[in-house]
């Protein structure tokens, strides 16, 4: 009896101790309030709380959580949850958790934590995580006044090509006392640089985000605590052009807006350490100059900077400002104002260039060896008055001199004037170019590469996703579209970063943005695109193809407006993310309202603008296509995209609790397919229309065919891909979305995988082999007639970067569990990859994928994060040629379509097979 007690004794013991080695390796990190690290002014009076479990241990599962919230740090580490605590609450979820606490008022400031009980014990954040919510009504802005200079300076023009000088404003306070907290609340149309004591806050570029001003605008807030003192303090701001003024100024008003001249609203709220407080706001005693050293600051034409005329001290308080004038009271923007709740965009990364080469006019051709996005800062000496010419472009001419007939009427320009002060460093403050290579002018001798670096620009967002494969020409179109994809996020998707359009184009995003969203964590980006789709809604329900709507396009069509929904869609999938759609269902409901009671006849959409855009045309030279065998149906299109939509906003509509208008999105999208089939299907031949593979891929892509014809309709297809085109892409914007899944889902991944590995025209290896190192607007890129050739898009990527990740590497979100909570691992592994190595870092943790194939075995890493599982495929059906880290497989298994398939917990695991299918 002694003897089993002590056993017993030793077996509790033993296990208490594996327990506690196992909490050790086990953390609660990466607490985020609405998907950002502790963010500054939210507007969210009840914000989605997230957290990640990390383990060296596997099989770890959430089984409760409890919050608590606390109005000041010192509560929250003392468990005072002033705020709110949750209490236990038995859940396993820990995305997206909304706050359920006090009201949260203006500039409240939040501190919170989470403790999490798990099947392997009770683990506390590692530390603590804060938001503050914002200025949350109008009202409370009404007695901060617009400021700005509504006027032209003599150097200025307000024309096409519009010149405008920045605006300087800074204003001295006194403070009265030692300072317990301060936040500055800024809006600066249309970008700002603030200041405080000759010290720029913060590290953001090109600051606020791009909207439409006249619906709304964005605001930044910045803890300044520690950069104000008691005494004498010097606030400075310095106004550039950005999308409010630079677009083209008063050149075609019926297509592109403006705004008016830069101005700028700002609160500074101050709380003294003796319990007083004070605000400080923007009024007509701050100060303004247009005469500094930014003469024009144009985003099509580039920064003009004077180093001459540089103000030493302008933003300290000893500086004698005798000759700037009193800021001048002006005309708000007339939109709301709303807190920024994506990040700001900042130099995100640098390039080196590779080489420089004398021209024979005396100038020097610069080549940084990548396409890129941002500017370029330089070094430079020489004389006071000497100037710097750069010019930038993508690519160069047969003789070596700048290609820019595709850049259309953008100057793409930047001019400094040294001061002549020794050596001088200088980049841009105001501006972005798309380029790979730059003409410069102004030097007397050949300048050394290090003179020269490039600064790449673009949102603050973490990149998520990495993807190696066996496969050469697949992995440079990667590279390719990585550096695409981050160049054109500006605040907002742009179609292009060089020439004069730089447009929020709907149509390039539909699947564009769920590719990308494997790559970069663009979740709170497309949140805040979404709104910009939203507030570009007329009044009957109408949405434009660009938005912000700077151009005025509102021309109806299904395709392009589309996308609305499908990047909300994208959001819930691969975030988890459903109070996106509640938030916009109406207005989604409102455009499919709208484009039925004015375009469906006969149950077909009889509505489309576009087409298939940029299909590969018949001739190099030509931009789009003229042969009709090569085009497909209009009609076809937007009835087709139209069915999908209503099968997508039924998923809404559950989500939203809208229950009632389920049926009828049934009762449409069954008439829809009725009519679709009897118009376009051809039962005799087995394709739809003139059997373009377009025509064929969306009903197979959106389950319109009959079942009993699904495979001949693919057959169809395949002979066209296959035999017609000679195993080439022929499929433009809309049939490329949906081209790669589709022909893997239906059994011919290794005609995917030849499109994606292909190296002739046309094909994404075509643009590797003619040296791109972004993706093209056009399969002729290099060819093409130049008023539409950019060379760095993103829209022809269609489904290829899905298919990288689902399809190839096995990294997939069940639709059933958004947001990765269970994931789907079943790549294709007789495409013709023999090794894929990729990962992604989804919104529970880091998931990996690393498989090779040797003739007939596979090995294959594999990383779960905690608190997820995975449905892991494999290709054979002998459990006994399988083991997963070193162990045989157990009896939970089961059998799938000729695939052995495993559900697996969180860890990593080691899986060998042999005799695998070939």
């Amino acid at each position: 009896m002694k003897k089993t007690f002590l056993y017993t004794f030793i077996l509790i013991a033993s296990l208490c101790f594996s327990l506690a080695k196992a909490q050790n390796k086990i953390s609660v990190t990466n607490l985020r309030c609405e998907m950002l690290n502790d963010p500054e002014g939210i507007d969210v009076v009840q914000p989605r709380m997230s957290w990640q479990l990390k383990s060296d241990v596997n099989d770890l599962k959430q089984t409760a959580f409890q919050i608590i919230v606390a109005s000041t740090l010192e509560n929250l580490n003392a468990n005072k949850a002033d705020l709110w605590d949750s209490g236990k609450v038995e859940n396993n979820e820990s995305v997206n958790i909304i706050y359920n606490g006090k009201r949260l008022e203006n500039r409240q400031n939040a501190f919170w934590k989470v403790t999490v009980w798990t099947n392997k014990g009770e683990i506390k954040s590692n530390g603590s995580a804060h938001f503050s919510i914002g200025v949350l009504t109008y009202s409370d802005w009404k007695s901060t006044r617009w400021i700005g200079y509504d006027k032209v300076s003599p150097l200025d023009s307000v024309s096409q090509f519009a010149r405008l000088s920045a605006r300087y404003l800074r204003k001295e306070i006194n403070l009265k006392a030692p300072i317990k907290s301060a936040k500055i609340y800024i809006i600066g149309m249309g970008l700002y640089e603030l200041y405080i004591n000759g010290n720029k806050i913060g590290n953001q570029v090109l600051a606020p985000v791009a909207t439409d001003y006249t619906k709304n605008v964005k605001y930044n807030v910045f803890d300044v605590t520690f950069q104000l003192k008691e005494g004498k303090n010097m606030l400075g701001t310095i106004l550039g052009n950005g999308r409010f003024f630079a677009m083209r100024q008063d050149y075609k008003p019926y297509k592109i807006k403006s705004f008016g001249f830069p101005k700028m609203a700002l609160q500074l709220f101050i709380e003294y350490a003796d319990g007083s407080k004070e605000v400080i706001r923007t009024d007509d005693t701050w100060k303004l100059t247009t005469d500094g050293p930014i003469l024009s600051n144009n985003e099509y034409d580039g920064e003009e900077y004077d180093a001459r005329k540089e103000m030493k001290g302008w933003n300290t308080t000893n500086f004698d400002d005798k000759t700037w004038v009193n800021a001048r009271y002006v005309q708000e923007p007339g939109g709301f104002y709303e807190a920024q709740m994506t990040p700001n965009m900042k130099i995100m990364g640098e390039v080196k260039p590779v080489s420089i080469k004398a021209t024979p006019k005396g100038t020097y051709i610069l080549d940084m060896g990548q396409n890129m996005v941002g500017w370029l800062q330089l070094k430079a000496k020489g004389k006071s008055g000497d100037q710097i010419t750069m010019k930038f472009a993508e690519s160069l001419q047969a003789d070596g001199s700048l290609y820019i007939a595709n850049l259309r009427d953008a100057k793409t320009t930047d001019v400094y004037t040294l001061k002549g002060e020794g050596e001088e460093i200088w980049e841009p403050r105001f501006i972005f170019h798309g380029f790979r290579f730059v003409e410069i002018s102004g030097y007397t001798t050949k300048p050394p590469l290090d003179n020269f670096m490039g600064k790449v620009v673009y949102d603050d967002i973490k990149t998520t996703g990495t993807f190696e494969s066996s496969d050469a020409t697949m992995n440079q179109i990667f590279k390719n579209a990585y550096w695409g994809i981050r160049g054109n996020y500006k605040g907002m998707p742009i179609d292009c970063p060089q020439r004069n359009e730089r447009q929020p184009w709907l149509g390039d995003r539909t699947t564009g943005a769920y590719g990308e969203s494997f790559l970069f964590n663009n979740q709170t980006l497309y949140a805040k695109w979404l709104d910009d789709i939203k507030y570009s809604q007329t009044q009957d329900g109408g949405l434009p193809d660009v938005a912000p709507a700077f151009w005025r396009y509102y021309g109806d069509n299904v395709t392009w407006p589309g996308t609305y929904i499908t990047v909300a869609d994208m959001l819930y999938q691969q975030f988890d993310d459903k109070e996106v759609i509640k938030k916009q269902y109406p207005s989604m409901k409102k455009w499919m309202t709208y484009m039925e009671e004015n375009y469906l006849v006969n149950d077909l959409m009889d509505k489309d603008k576009y087409g298939d855009w940029c299909v590969p045309p018949e001739s190099l030279e030509l931009i789009r296509s003229k042969d009709p065998a090569r085009l497909t149906d209009g009609q076809l299109l937007s009835s087709a995209f139209y069915y999908q939509l209503l099968r997508i906003m039924k998923k809404f509509a559950k989500i939203a609790n809208a229950d009632a208008d389920i049926a009828h999105y049934d009762d449409l999208a069954t008439r829809i397919k009725k009519a679709f089939n009897a118009k376009f299907l051809n039962t005799e031949k087995n394709y739809y229309a003139n059997n373009t593979v377009t025509a064929n891929v969306l009903p197979l892509a959106f389950g319109m065919v009959p079942e009993n014809l699904k495979e001949k309709v693919f057959q169809s297809m395949v002979h066209e891909v296959e035999v017609t085109k000679k195993g080439h892409i022929s499929t433009g914007v809309i049939g490329t979305q949906f081209l790669m899944r589709t022909l893997t889902n239906f059994g011919r991944g290794d005609l995917a995988y030849k499109l994606a590995s292909n190296k002739t025209y046309p094909s994404w290896g075509y643009m590797v082999e003619n040296g791109a190192t972004t993706i093209w607007e056009l399969w002729n890129g290099n060819t093409a007639d130049p008023t539409m050739n950019s060379q760095n898009h993103v829209m022809l990527l269609g489904d290829l970067l899905i298919w990288y990740y689902e399809n190839m590497a096995g990294i997939k979100s069940n639709p059933e569990t958004p947001g990765f909570k269970q994931i789907i691992m079943k790549p294709d592994f007789e495409a013709g990859l023999t090794y894929v190595n990729a990962s992604y870092e989804s919104i529970h943790g880091l998931i990996k994928s690393d498989w090779k194939k040797n003739k007939n075995t596979l090995q294959w890493k594999i990383t779960i994060p905690a608190n997820s599982s995975a449905m892991v495929y494999l290709p054979t059906t002998n459990a006994s040629d399988v083991k997963v880290n070193n162990e045989k497989v157990a009896k939970s298994y089961k059998i799938e379509k000729n695939k052995l398939v495993l559900e697996l917990p969180s860890g990593s695991y080691q899986i060998n097979a042999n005799n695998i299918k070939q």
